[in-house]
């Protein structure tokens, strides 16, 4: 099947609400998500009017300054203080905050929520990074999520599980769409390694039952 990616954009005028805006600190690295890359420069300038300083950067894989892509979000070594990420979701704003212990601030445009993200949210997340992990290492039965889309589909390294770890008995479950609900037609599953998207194991971890654990995460 041929298969062609469109960039779809959201077409209302994203302002940024005032409340935000003050509460950004001197200098902020601005990211945002595909829809809304049409309207960078408008959001930049809106921060830019109030005295603060926008840093623009264009991470692995991305095609634009200031579109962030969550599963290769890195450590971003440039001077500011804080991210401000536009767009939906808090898996990004997760994504930024582990790789990087620095404050974001998130806001959502349709929603019109904002949040803030801390040292406190690093050592939650990690927390409950680290209980998947010991769960893995406690566990003899584990599920392997895979997904057939183009981009996400990890196959190869997935197999590579049931060679490093010998003793532990793993099922490969594919699928294009992932349905936590569905997983529960494996009772005998004590827990899971997630090889699709990795925003499945921050924004849709709480739709298991049993704990998820992104492959990169093992380790």
């Amino acid at each position: 099947m041929k298969v062609m990616f469109v960039e779809v954009e959201y077409d209302e005028k994203v302002k940024l609400p005032k409340t935000l805006l003050e509460k950004l600190p001197e200098k902020v690295m601005l990211f945002t998500t595909a829809q809304f890359l049409k309207q960078l420069d408008s959001m930049k300038n809106q921060i830019e009017k109030t005295g603060k300083h926008v840093l623009l950067t264009m991470p692995r894989h991305t095609r634009h300054k200031g579109q962030i892509l969550g599963c290769n979000v890195q450590e971003f070594i440039e001077d500011f203080d804080a991210f401000l990420y536009i767009g939906d979701g808090m898996f990004h704003p997760q994504a930024l905050i582990l790789k990087n212990n620095k404050p974001v601030f998130a806001y959502d445009p349709m929603t019109k929520e904002e949040k803030e993200l801390s040292g406190k949210d690093v050592t939650a997340l990690k927390k409950r990074v680290q209980g998947a992990r010991a769960k893995f290492f406690m566990s003899t039965e584990i599920g392997v999520i895979l997904t057939t889309k183009p981009g996400q589909s990890k196959l190869q390294q997935a197999l590579k599980l049931k060679e490093r770890y010998k003793k532990k008995n793993f099922y490969y479950l594919l699928s294009s769409n992932i349905d936590p609900q569905s997983l529960e037609n494996f009772p005998f599953i004590e827990m899971y390694i997630n090889t699709a998207c990795e925003r499945i194991a921050f924004d849709d971890n709480d739709k298991f039952l049993k704990p998820v654990l992104n492959m990169e995460d093992i380790e």
